[in-house]
């Protein structure tokens, strides 16, 4: 206790001690708390610092972040463009956008946007020349520009000229190859067919039905190809204000100045990206101008603006490329017509069609070089052969038909009405033409060009086309179907030919179209079928004379409507008109020649074989050049129109009418009047052709004439001889005289004395004279004639008994004098029978008789002073003499040498 306080103070003290260190428990932990804040406070400043690096790296990527999202939406608004066909303003922002992959383009997302904007270029210029394509087929002006600016905002002009010519060649070849195609789809099957059918392939398919359409669409399809080929050609801008389009992108001018040009590879039409560090001056000015392409405000400065200059730049350029190619772009466009016009149909369709053909291809030539400037003289050649072939087939179906009008003919002169409803307007220039005028060659610019150009006269080259352009198509189906050359109304011509009458337009337009159209021959009536219609007979000069009619007969009508129509073809197919005009001399030689062969040929017997030729050189001339010019046609082996019903020269009505016996009276004179009408047939056809030989001439050019002159010199100016020939041989065979010569050289001639009595021959003779003069006078014949032939058979008659004098071996002088007895017993006869003189026609006979009596040095001299006595008959009088009077056998022989070598 005595140590309470202390202990009291020192428990005191435990307390506070205890109250301490509770205190300071606090303290530390506290402090320990502090500490470990502390601590992590300096854990993390020394963390951030150990990063401050990457943390500035960070802060470097935000403007590339912020430039890539700039590009992609650049990307947008690329696609944007070209979906709208904003081209330009897509290429405007290219360079911008090739400019940001420059910068970046270590980046692996660059490079992928690098891939993208290559795929890009790739599809918008697929897309554009696309666009082009459209421009090339149909001429655009809004479109054409759109073009024009994009490649020249490229600098790739020259590019797209040759491009969009690429275009325009390839356009041809695929929508010709397509016209037929789609005609021919029921001939060539299903698509799968069709498509492994070449162009050649299709034209030679074309079946004649179809070739006039596929012909009409091949020529509106070019047609329409050049006409936008001549626009892009000769287009200029003119003094526009330039519009702009989109968003003013001026504020991105200097991020842009220095961007990469786009290369693009026209050639095969696929585009690259390049890259060319700092560009040209020419692009830093295309760069620099960028604010006044996208500026409205600074685009109307009109001319003066460096865009517009640029625009006409590249037009000009894109035209002079043009002017340039556009002759293999006709020429291309002739190739595919020439392929086409190859086609075996071209020749198998009618006169009609062929001519509505001919016609569209003059009109197409003429556009054609109004197009290029110059003359097409290939496809004129072209179109030229074509006319040779078709006229070649055309011809060769009239010789045919010809030829079976002859086979038919009965020789039988036709009705009045029959001649006269045959117009010859095509030979002797009175008619109108073939065809109608049509709607399209109506509607043809009067300024045509026809070529003959000069480098001097470029300008209206350039606008020798424009005219074309303001037209309708020429070749326009819907022209086709809406005029009078609608595929019905080429068929039946008829229905319009009667309303043109009904109008009172032109009434001779349905006998041409007829002309035409009747292109065959009936069989059963000798003549066109179009004949037995009943017309009215019009008063014009094309039509007969009333001279004319009486000696017409149906193969004389159809020869005669063949010319007229080759006539009127050479009006129409000028370049070939001297090829129509050899055929109609070819169709007259072989009327000419079938005649002569028929009436002209005398089937003589042995004992007639030496009586004198009469064919007179002219017609000998005529034969010759017959021979010459239609040997194919006259000889026998190669006439025939087909295998059922050949044709044969030597089929002639001489061997079918005339029996070798002497026929009965009736048959007689039958034969004889086909003698005779065929004989004043082919007067009257030699008639019709002098009265049109002055329209020939001037339907041929200048250096033909000599084929005129020749055809009528030569063939038409011995049709006279031809007649003579044909009534003397007529004269021969009606007298049936013959067998004389033998009977006359068989008669007793060795007489001691001179009697009063003649021989027999000579009453027989007359006795057959008078059988003929009956005949003659019951044949039905003009009395002109009748005398004509009375006069030949008389000289018939002195060529026998010359004939048969000749052929005498043995005879006395009395013999002699016996012969003028007959010979003056004959001629008291005949003189009783005929009323005109017919001693001058025997006077041949007297002078031959009287030739006995000549000394033998007088022969050879006397031989060729008489030519009308043929060798052989004066060779027989010289051994007749001879025999008789002695001569020595030497003197014979170098006499009759002399008389056979004369010429």
């Amino acid at each position: 206790m005595g140590h309470h306080e202390e202990m009291v103070k020192g428990m005191q003290l435990v307390m506070e001690l205890e109250q301490d260190l509770k205190v300071a428990n606090v303290i530390c932990m506290n402090g320990r708390r502090h500490i470990t804040s502390s601590k992590n406070e300096v854990s993390r400043d020394l963390v951030v610092n150990v990063k401050s690096k990457k943390k500035q790296a960070l802060l470097d990527v935000l403007p590339i972040l912020t430039e890539l999202r700039h590009a992609l939406d650049m990307q947008m608004e690329l696609e944007t463009f070209v979906d709208k066909e904003n081209y330009f303003q897509a290429f405007q922002l290219v360079p911008e956008y090739l400019q940001i992959l420059e910068n970046y383009s270590g980046l692996s997302a660059v490079q992928e946007m690098g891939r993208w904007i290559e795929a890009w270029l790739a599809r918008t210029i697929q897309k554009l020349d696309t666009h082009l394509l459209g421009v090339c087929q149909i001429f655009n002006e809004e479109s054409y520009l759109i073009a024009v600016d994009a490649y020249a905002l490229m600098g790739d002009v020259s590019g797209m000229a040759e491009k969009m010519q690429s275009f325009c060649l390839q356009e041809i070849l695929s929508r010709t190859h397509c016209v037929l195609k789609e005609m021919l789809e029921e001939e060539v099957g299903n698509n799968t067919q069709k498509n492994r059918f070449t162009y050649s392939d299709l034209c030679v398919q074309v079946p004649e039905p179809k070739l006039r359409p596929c012909l009409l669409r091949t020529l509106e399809t070019l047609f329409s190809l050049m006409c936008s080929y001549y626009a892009i050609m000769s287009f200029s801008p003119g003094d526009k204000n330039i519009e702009s389009k989109g968003p003013d992108l001026a504020d991105k001018n200097d991020t842009s100045q220095n961007s990469d040009e786009i290369l693009v590879d026209s050639g095969r039409g696929h585009s690259s990206a390049a890259v060319i560090q700092d560009g040209s001056a020419a692009e830093k000015s295309e760069r620099a101008s960028s604010s006044e392409i996208s500026n409205p405000d600074a685009s109307t400065s009109g001319t003066d603006s460096p865009f517009y200059q640029l625009r006409t730049d590249a037009t000009k350029l894109v035209a002079q490329t043009f002017q340039r190619g556009r002759r293999n772009l006709w020429q291309l466009a002739t190739s595919r017509l020439s392929v086409l016009l190859s086609s075996s149909a071209v020749c198998s369709t009618s006169i009609y069609q062929f001519l509505k053909n001919y016609e569209d291809l003059t009109i197409f030539i003429l556009a054609g070089e109004a197009f290029c400037g110059f003359e097409a003289s290939e496809f004129r050649q072209k179109l030229k052969t074509v006319c040779l072939n078709y006229i070649v087939s055309f011809h060769r179906q009239n010789i045919y038909a010809l030829k079976m009008v002859l086979e038919k003919e009965s020789w039988t002169i036709m009705s009045a009405e029959a001649s006269q409803i045959i117009s010859l307007a095509g030979l002797t220039g009175d008619g109108a033409a073939l065809c109608s005028p049509t709607s399209r060659s109506s509607k043809l610019p009067i300024n045509s060009f026809h070529g003959n150009s000069t480098t001097a006269n470029s300008g209206k080259q350039r606008l020798g086309f424009a005219s074309w352009l303001k037209i309708e198509n020429p070749f326009s189906i819907k022209l086709e179907n809406g005029s009078a050359e609608s595929p019905k109304s080429n068929m039946l011509f008829n229905s319009s030919v009667n309303n043109n009458h009904g109008n009172g337009n032109n009434p001779s337009l349905d006998e041409e179209n007829e002309d035409l159209l009747a292109d065959f021959i009936d069989e059963d009536s000798q003549l066109p079928s179009r004949i037995p219609k009943t017309k009215i007979v019009k008063a014009n000069s094309s039509h007969w004379k009333d001279g004319d009619i009486s000696s017409q007969t149906g193969s004389s009508l159809s020869l005669l409507r063949m010319m007229d129509k080759y006539a009127r073809l050479m009006q129409k197919l000028d370049i070939v008109n001297i090829e129509l005009f050899k055929g109609i001399s070819q169709l007259f030689g072989i009327f000419y020649h079938y005649i002569y062969e028929t009436f002209g040929h005398q089937d003589r017997s042995q004992s007639s074989k030496a009586l004198p030729d009469h064919q007179s050189s002219r017609l000998k001339a005529a034969l010759s050049k017959i021979s010459q010019d239609s040997d194919q046609w006259t000889k026998p082996q190669n006439v025939s129109y087909s295998p059922s019903s050949p044709l044969s020269m030597n089929s002639t009505f001489g061997q079918i009418d005339v029996m070798p016996t002497a026929p009965p009276s009736s048959m007689f004179t039958s034969y004889g009047l086909k003698r005779c009408a065929a004989a004043e047939t082919v007067s009257l056809v030699a008639r019709v052709l002098n009265r049109s030989k002055a329209h020939l001439h001037s339907v041929l050019s200048k250096n033909n004439t000599s084929s005129v002159e020749e055809f009528y010199r030569v063939l038409v100016d011995s049709v006279p001889d031809l007649t003579e020939h044909i009534h003397r041989t007529s004269a021969r065979m009606l007298l049936h005289i013959d067998g004389y010569p033998d009977k006359i050289a068989n008669a007793k001639w060795e007489v001691k004395e001179l009697g009063i009595e003649h021989n027999g021959y000579v009453d027989l003779l007359l006795g057959e004279f008078k059988h003929y003069k009956t005949r003659l006078d019951h044949g039905g014949i003009s009395k002109e004639l009748q005398h004509l032939l009375m006069e030949y058979g008389i000289e018939s008659i002195a060529e026998v008994l010359v004939e048969g004098l000749s052929r005498v071996k043995r005879c006395t002088d009395e013999g002699r004098a016996l012969m003028s007895l007959d010979l003056q017993v004959l001629i008291n006869g005949l003189q009783h029978i005929v009323s005109a003189n017919v001693r001058p026609k025997l006077q041949t006979v007297d002078t031959f008789i009287k030739a006995y009596y000549l000394p033998e040095t007088e022969y050879v001299h006397w031989a060729r002073s008489h030519p009308e006595y043929s060798k052989s008959q004066v060779v027989g009088l010289v051994n007749l003499v001879a025999t008789m009077k002695g001569w020595k056998r030497k003197t014979r022989l170098e006499t009759v040498e002399k008389i056979e070598a004369a010429p």
